[in-house]
């Protein structure tokens, strides 16, 4: 569809999180303090996964491939969230908009296609013990984390290609505090139907899609886990694992399905549904992981540890 003889605009008024500058000021503390703490962290068990020699294996591999993609994700919106607090009238340039839409659906589809991956480790780990080290070799990890990323990529100029073509003549106010495609149709001049069908296909469906997939591929794990029940801690530590994996599928899966997974119309929860989507579960993701497993958690405390020794010294 071709629009024409449209005013161009050139910037959105993002209404942000509350109108009031007490409620404000505490949201800037608890969402500052958040960001503070648990960044460091996920930063921790990217360095922890690098420098340790007993953490190769393909699985801690993946992990710090996510720990960078949540950190990324997280920071799209977080920063200028917390700038805005202190400002009166909240705005983001035309420009500005695209590229955080572009950057938010890029990482945050390569990371659901990343956890895509991390599936396809696990039945290899589970079910083909004796060739994983051949199956999921150093070299095919690259190719598929490179995969999941030209994914993301191509995922979102679709989403970016749609948008710029749309014309906005009127409002120019998002009800959100970041730009993301639900908002930004929602206020675009003439019928949107069709960029909106395409767009509950390309985000929505896909989601969906991939979340059954993966709860379906984990509990086939489990039950082949429990028919080897007696293997003792091995058998564990696998099914310990298998949990954390479901617990961030259905983190990072369950917010997108209800934001893109329907027609794009505004209901109460979607700003506290938006800042769970974007800030507090991508940041926690890893540490969730992370909680979990025994051997990267010696291994961030040996690399605390061994730092503040250094220091003393």
């Amino acid at each position: 569809m071709e629009y024409t003889n449209y005013t161009r605009v050139t910037e959105f008024v993002l209404t942000g999180l509350s109108q009031t500058r007490e409620v404000q000021l505490v949201l800037f503390i608890v969402f500052l303090s958040f960001y503070l703490l648990i960044l460091p962290g996920n930063i921790l068990i990217i360095c922890t996964i690098r420098l340790d020699p007993h953490l190769t294996s393909p699985m801690y591999f993946l992990l710090a491939n996510l720990a960078f993609l949540d950190i990324w994700y997280s920071s799209i919106t977080a920063p200028k969230m917390l700038i805005d607090f202190f400002v009166e009238r909240k705005i983001i340039s035309f420009g500005g908009c695209i590229a955080q839409l572009f950057f938010l659906h890029f990482v945050g589809a390569s990371e659901m296609f990343l956890l895509t991956v991390m599936a396809f480790d696990r039945y290899a780990a589970i079910c083909r013990p004796l060739h994983y080290a051949t199956i999921m070799n150093r070299h095919l990890c690259c190719i598929l984390v490179a995969l999941s990323w030209i994914g993301g990529f191509i995922h979102s100029i679709v989403q970016v290609a749609v948008i710029v073509r749309l014309p906005f003549c009127g409002p120019n106010e998002l009800d959100n505090y970041f730009c993301d495609i639900t908002q930004v149709v929602r206020i675009a001049c003439g019928n949107t139907f069709p960029e909106e069908l395409l767009m509950i296909f390309s985000s929505g469906l896909i989601s969906v899609v991939c979340f059954i997939a993966l709860l379906m591929s984990y509990a086939f794990l489990l039950a082949m886990l429990k028919k080897h029940s007696g293997s003792g801690k091995s058998t564990s530590r696998a099914v310990s694992t298998c949990y954390s994996h479901i617990t961030i599928v259905v983190l990072m899966f369950a917010p997108s399905i209800y934001i893109y997974a329907r027609p794009f119309d505004s209901f109460s929860l979607d700003k506290v549904v938006s800042v769970f989507h974007t800030v507090i579960f991508p940041l926690l993701n890893p540490i969730i992981y992370t909680l979990r497993n025994k051997e990267v958690k010696t291994a961030m405390r040996k690399l605390v540890n061994r730092n503040i020794l250094c220091k003393e010294k």
